[in-house]
């Protein structure tokens, strides 16, 4: 089987990407989705929030869903459901061998183009080093969410959460409106993992404490969940002795962060970074490997899906460029790299020949900075650093990405060998 594009995931990003493709001009496009149905996690959001800045109106999750896959419907775009894509290979002359499965049996698809749109997923709590039994009554928060609503499963009625990553605070939320109670949020840092709207809307506003510099020590019980014994933490996030605090809870949800899904990227031979654990991406959203696009959250973990969207597209109309021109000479790249209170960069590479005339720079800081300077400059072969612009904050979380852009007029005069050079500076 042949296609010019090949899709892998039918979540937000992937049915931005599709859609983008399309629009710009190339109709032979293949959705692979595992799920039984179009829509991605957004799914199992029933909360609002969604859709503020794409459709200039406020929808829950599979409200929003629903409109891409509209969208994808109107074009008549071919997708294939309960489908696990087991590899991606490329080929000796340029496309990239994709091998699925599903109940039609093994199929192998062979084509131009792949976009990377596999998502993200929660960290499991064998990480996390927890004493204590594994006994019934701890989930990821995201597994909740789906019990609660899309299953329609209350999973206990005293709850403690760890981790403070906004899918913890959404369901803190959404379990007290379910009749539960949910007893503290605790979180490892000194600050928050999630939005500051999410800690508002979803603790202040129910009287739910977050306790942060704070984790779980001990878990108790040996059947089922009876109870976890909270512990503050210090500075290099030990737990202080004589700080313990049990609750009697039969329910502890783990919202301990989200990990890009890059099992098939990996395979692929597609970079990836140490930070973020995405692939390492130029303004185009290509990886490493010509004709691989990454997009959302499996490039690095969003606040907001209307950001996932807009990069979707990106990616989308990138991937249609690559198979209308046959010539794939590589352009001219420069190199992003941070400094000072940013850890990272996407995309990691600026092609000025090929970008917008402006350039969207998604980052996050390694900590809470007040008072903050966000610089943007070029460093220049000999060693010259020139300042393309400054910008002040009040305040800069790690739970908050943030954004810079880069214009096109700026980066085409620099010579080859160039950097640029984001950095945060501030109160930490």
């Amino acid at each position: 089987m042949k296609t010019s594009v090949v899709i892998v995931g039918g979540g937000p990003a992937g049915l931005a990407a599709a859609v983008s493709c399309y629009d710009a001009g190339v109709k032979d496009i293949l959705i692979l989705e595992r799920d039984n149905c179009l829509g991605g996690i957004l799914n199992q959001c029933i909360h609002n929030g969604f859709g503020l800045h794409t459709f200039k109106e406020e929808l829950t999750g599979p409200e929003y869903a629903a409109r891409y896959v509209a969208m994808a419907a109107e074009r008549e775009i071919p997708y294939k459901l309960n489908t696990m894509v087991l590899n991606i290979e490329p080929q000796a002359d340029g496309t990239k061998l994709v091998t699925a499965v599903n109940t039609e049996g093994l199929m192998e698809i062979t084509a131009e183009a792949v976009v990377l749109a596999m998502g993200c997923r929660e960290r499991p709590r064998g990480a996390l080093n927890i004493p204590g039994f594994r006994p019934a009554g701890i989930y990821s928060a995201g597994t909740a969410q789906r019990f609660v609503n899309i299953d329609g499963v209350m999973p206990g009625k005293r709850v403690v959460i760890l981790g403070s990553g906004d899918i913890g605070l959404i369901m803190a939320r959404r379990m007290t409106l379910e009749g539960a109670k949910v007893l503290a949020v605790a979180e490892l840092m000194p600050y928050s993992g999630g939005l500051k709207r999410n800690i508002v809307q979803c603790l202040n506003d129910y009287d739910i404490p977050l306790k942060l510099s704070t984790t779980v020590t001990k878990i108790h019980g040996q059947k089922h969940l009876t109870g976890v014994t909270l512990q503050k933490v210090d500075e290099r996030r030990r737990p202080i002795p004589g700080t313990e605090e049990y609750y009697d809870c039969d329910t502890l949800l783990l919202s301990c962060g989200l990990l890009p899904e890059n099992e098939l990227s990996s395979q692929a031979g597609v970079q990836l970074s140490p930070v973020t654990s995405g692939p390492v991406v130029t303004s185009s959203l290509e990886t490493s490997v010509p004709g691989v696009f990454a997009c959302g959250n499996v490039l690095h973990v969003h606040d907001l899906v209307d950001y996932v969207s807009a990069e979707a597209s990106t990616a989308g109309k990138h991937a249609a460029e690559y198979v209308c021109n046959p010539d794939h000479t590589e352009a001219r790249k420069l190199r992003l790299r941070t400094e000072g209170g940013a850890r990272y960069t996407v995309p990691v590479y600026a092609e000025p020949e090929k970008m917008e005339p402006q350039l969207k720079v998604y980052f996050r800081v390694g900590d809470v900075y007040k008072n903050a300077v966000l610089t943007v400059s070029a460093l220049l072969p000999d060693g010259e650093r020139k300042e393309l612009s400054r910008k002040k904050k009040n305040v800069m979380a790690p739970g908050e990405m943030e954004q810079v852009f880069l214009k096109k007029d700026d980066l085409l005069p620099l010579p080859a060998g160039s950097e640029i050079i984001v950095k945060v500076e501030g109160n930490a």
